[in-house]
């Protein structure tokens, strides 16, 4: 298992959060990507579209399942990952990088607080496992 990035947040969802001003990229964590197994299929959602914090904003799909993701902050997706409509698996390979899902440009940075630090997602993964 990677490592998880501390400079990251996460939510109990499964979903991590990169923080750039007022705009936040969003994946899913190496966890889950590694729980759903190789993915086949990603639904992402349109630029332009207004999310609230914990809203479906998108479906991966893999051998095994489908699981949707969800917003962690409430805001105007900006921009989404293109490469993942025809590489789905670039999550699978870079789930911290590359396989970003979706950008969004988040209205309330006090939601900001609910999100996990590094140490309490692994603990939560932990937690779920058991």
């Amino acid at each position: 298992m990677r490592a998880t990035p501390t400079e990251m947040k996460y939510a109990t969802s499964h979903e991590w959060v990169s923080i750039d001003g007022d705009i936040a990229t969003v994946g899913i964590t190496d966890h889950a990507q590694d729980a759903l197994g190789d993915l086949v299929f990603v639904e992402l959602p349109d630029v332009g579209d207004v999310v609230a914090a914990h809203d479906e904003a998108g479906v991966v799909e893999s051998v095994k399942a489908a699981s949707d993701i969800y917003a962690p902050l409430s805001g105007e997706i900006i921009a989404i990952n293109e490469a993942l409509v025809d590489s789905p698996e670039i999550v699978n390979s870079d789930p911290y990088h590359d396989g970003w899902m979706y950008k969004i440009r988040f209205s309330d940075a006090a939601e900001l607080d609910e999100l996990l630090s590094a140490e309490d997602y692994d603990a939560h993964v932990e937690a779920e496992e058991h």
